[in-house]
């Protein structure tokens, strides 16, 4: 069953991964016939990671991208032979399958090679242009035995080498039999015991025959292994090469990928290869499926839910070749482009949390208990403790509903959240401007706004570090712009630090620069205070 990612964006905060994983839940537990995985694109941040331990819910898998991989799309159930098991059990699985190939494995279930239906056609028909034989490929009589349905009269197991002949004229005529070879005969006493005196190291009697007296104490004496096959003369000489260890016809080099190998990447190998397939081996090297070229031709895309987020460049990486399902968001519409008409919401409240929840609520389902603190957090984070101005009463609605449900105190818990996490001293400047960083097209070009939650002044004395570092990122990354905003929980308002076209963004506030620092005493959001001005203004 394929996974339906649910992702919120990079560099990952509270609301992205608490919407990501309460989304999740709900879908499935709405659509248990598909599996909904939360995932995160980045390390989880400080509070978030407080969050996580606080409410006991396990961390969202990292995806590193949604392009396709040999695994989501190899076919999983094929043929494997062992290297030792006869050419005709490989054929039959290789008809059985409708494929073209069969992976050889070892003992030890180690890929080893494949057996290829083109590989049998010209062994079969080189051999057609002379004598049957067992040279290139030693073949056990236990082996002949079992392809042959037969049983073992005389002699014992060993391997076999030699030619293979079917002995139908008369015993007089030169036979060309010699030391080791196979033999087909019938019930012809007389061509039993030449077949032995010549040498042959295995006589096998078709039809059923009986193995005559003097040939069966001729045989006993040069320990000549003497087999009765139980179908007619020609199969019976056909059968015996089929016996022959799927090694022998193997081509021992065959094309191998990974599981997490870009389908994009394998492609062209796989369609170039005469047989048209790769085999996906894991660590050990055990088959674990098939790419083939049928595989290749519209390939069911990988399919995510984008949460708290509708920009291309705040999304996965590779999610323009995803099959987005769904968009839940709470900020403008950005970027994303689907290829079909999908269910997107972008509804103006303080949190994605606040309508995962609402989603909970309509369809008469609670959370657990983890997610619910999950998502409390998340809304307490977004809101700033219900004090951004994107704080809407539905918001305020929702952090009653899981105080209920969760038997305790929103706003206590937000401030044990923010005391908790927001000590970013041991911090470097890099992280701090990188840790919430989300990106925008504005029409002088691409920006970047940060975003940091302290308690105090606790930043102030890094000022000049954290505008070199902006600097150098702008730089490094080509923006326009690149700004932090540094607020504080307690006095309720941002110092926004600005790297690039600082005039301009003060101008988008009215506002004096200092330094590449603008002072906005009373705001707060990002998302409805500072983004939208920025972007008009540049």
């Amino acid at each position: 069953m394929p996974a339906v990612y649910v992702t919120g964006h990079r560099n990952p905060d509270t609301d992205s991964i608490a919407a990501a994983i309460g989304y999740a839940e709900l879908k499935g537990r709405l659509d248990p016939n598909n599996e909904y995985v939360p995932v995160r694109l980045g390390e989880c941040n400080a509070q978030t990671k407080w969050v996580l331990e606080r409410s006991d819910a396990p961390e969202p898998e990292l995806l590193s991208h949604v392009m396709l991989r040999a695994c989501d799309l190899m076919q999983r159930s094929f043929p494997v032979a062992r290297e030792d098991e006869p050419i005709r059990a490989a054929g039959l699985a290789m008809a059985r399958a409708q494929l073209d190939l069969v992976a050889v494995v070892d003992d030890d279930g180690g890929l080893v090679g494949l057996v290829t239906e083109r590989a049998l056609a010209r062994r079969y028909i080189r051999e057609s242009r002379a004598t049957s034989t067992l040279e290139e490929a030693p073949t056990r009589i236990g082996a002949i035995v079992d392809v042959l349905q037969g049983e073992l009269i005389a002699g014992e197991d060993k391997l076999l080498a030699g030619r293979v002949w079917v002995q139908a004229m008369d015993v007089t005529a030169p036979s060309g039999i010699s030391e080791g070879d196979v033999v087909v005969t019938g019930n012809r006493g007389d061509a039993q015991k030449l077949a032995i005196e010549l040498g042959a190291a295995l006589v096998v009697l078709s039809n059923g025959s009986a193995l005559a007296p003097e040939a069966r104490e001729l045989a006993d004496e040069r320990r000549t292994a003497v087999v009765i096959s139980p179908l007619d003369t020609y199969v019976t000489g056909r059968m015996i090469t089929l016996a022959a260890p799927c090694r022998a016809f193997m081509e021992s080099d065959p094309l191998t990928i990974t599981t997490e190998d870009l389908v994009v990447d394998v492609s062209e190998q796989v369609k170039e290869s005469h047989y048209g397939a790769a085999v996906v081996i894991d660590a050990q090297r055990h088959p674990v499926g098939l790419v083939t070229r049928s595989s290749l031709v519209s390939p069911r895309r990988r399919q995510v839910i984008l949460v708290d987020h509708a920009e291309q460049g705040q999304s996965v990486v590779g999610v323009e070749q995803a099959e987005i399902v769904e968009i839940l968001d709470h900020h403008h519409i950005g970027s994303i482009e689907t290829r079909v008409p999908v269910t997107a919401t972008f509804d103006p409240v303080g949190s994605t949390a606040t309508l995962v929840v609402e989603r909970f609520r309509q369809s008469g389902m609670e959370p657990r208990r983890s997610t619910a603190t999950m998502l409390l957090g998340a809304i307490l984070s977004d809101t700033v403790i219900l004090n951004s101005a994107t704080t809407t009463e539905r918001d305020r609605s929702v952090i009653e509903y899981l105080e209920r449900v969760l038997t305790l105190d929103a706003l206590t818990f937000g401030r044990e959240m923010f005391e908790a996490t927001s000590d970013v001293s041991q911090v470097s400047a890099e992280e701090i401007i990188s840790r919430d960083a989300k990106r925008y097209h504005a029409a002088g070009g691409e920006i970047c706004i940060a975003q940091i939650e302290v308690v105090g002044e606790s930043l102030r004395d890094r000022k000049r570090e954290l505008l070199d570092a902006l600097v150098a990122a702008r730089s490094a990354q080509g923006l326009h712009l690149y700004a932090l905003m540094v607020t504080d929980v307690l006095s309720k308002g941002t110092d926004l630090l600005v790297a690039g076209d600082t005039l301009g963004a003060a101008r988008a506030f009215g506002a004096t620069p200092t330094d590449g620092e603008i002072g906005l005493p009373g705001v707060m959001s990002r998302k409805k205070e500072v983004a939208p001005k920025l972007l008009a203004a540049l």
